[in-house]
């Protein structure tokens, strides 16, 4: 699989980032940038961005993140823990975009931050987010002891 941006928002595009409208910026092995708008079904009763769907946006920019520094024909990875601090809201109609930047990339685990913005730039949430790196190689054979 290629890592380019045009590839991976084409493999996003029929999943979750994908349906929520989120668009790929920029992609480095140790910064992903992307954006988002704000849409009415993305938000809570008051007009603002829902805290899941804030969620979501990070989660995938750390997840993107960790792909980029992986080997996509053996590993994989899966969002182990998160740690999501709200401070301001996203109106509905406007845009938020998501910088995350790598804190640890190391061979088992990798380390993610992100800030999300509104279209101000003021900051609404940051999210901490730790990838595991699973290695999907066929396992070897097992070995059978020699019959006794």
């Amino acid at each position: 699989m290629t890592l380019d941006r045009p590839s991976l928002q084409a493999l996003l595009e029929p999943l979750l980032p994908g349906l929520m409208g989120m668009k790929l910026l920029e992609l480095e092995p140790a910064r992903v940038l992307a954006e988002m708008t704000v849409r009415p079904d993305l938000c809570t009763t008051g007009g603002v961005l829902h805290g899941g769907a804030a969620m979501a946006f990070a989660d995938t920019l750390g997840a993107v993140g960790t792909f980029l520094n992986l080997d996509p024909a053996r590993q994989r990875t899966t969002t182990t823990a998160s740690s999501t601090q709200f401070i301001a809201a996203a109106k509905a109609g406007s845009r938020v975009s998501g910088e995350c930047v790598a804190l640890h990339r190391g061979r088992t685990t990798m380390v993610w931050q992100t800030s999300v913005r509104n279209e101000d730039g003021k900051l609404c949430a940051v999210v901490t987010q730790t990838q595991l790196v699973l290695d999907v190689s066929p396992a070897p054979a097992a070995t059978k002891p020699p019959p006794a």
